[in-house]
């Protein structure tokens, strides 16, 4: 049996809070695609699952930094 690492669970306010973005910016870069996507936790709640949220921003700075990706 494999042993799953425990999956931490990010609402709005917090991603907001780690990626210095704005609501109105999450929902458009998700619409592009550009953004990971949030699982839904009820008929109005949603989050995202910090790992993503993580490589996400890991991925920007590479970008910003014009470091290869390995």
């Amino acid at each position: 049996m494999e042993i799953l690492k425990p999956t931490r669970l990010l609402r709005r306010p917090e991603v907001q809070a780690t990626t210095g973005l704005s609501r109105s910016s999450i929902y458009a870069k998700m619409e592009l695609g550009a953004f990971p996507k949030p699982i839904r936790l009820g008929q109005r709640a949603v989050a995202w699952i910090e790992s993503e949220i993580q490589d996400w921003l890991n991925g920007l700075i590479t970008a910003s930094r014009g470091e290869a990706i390995c």
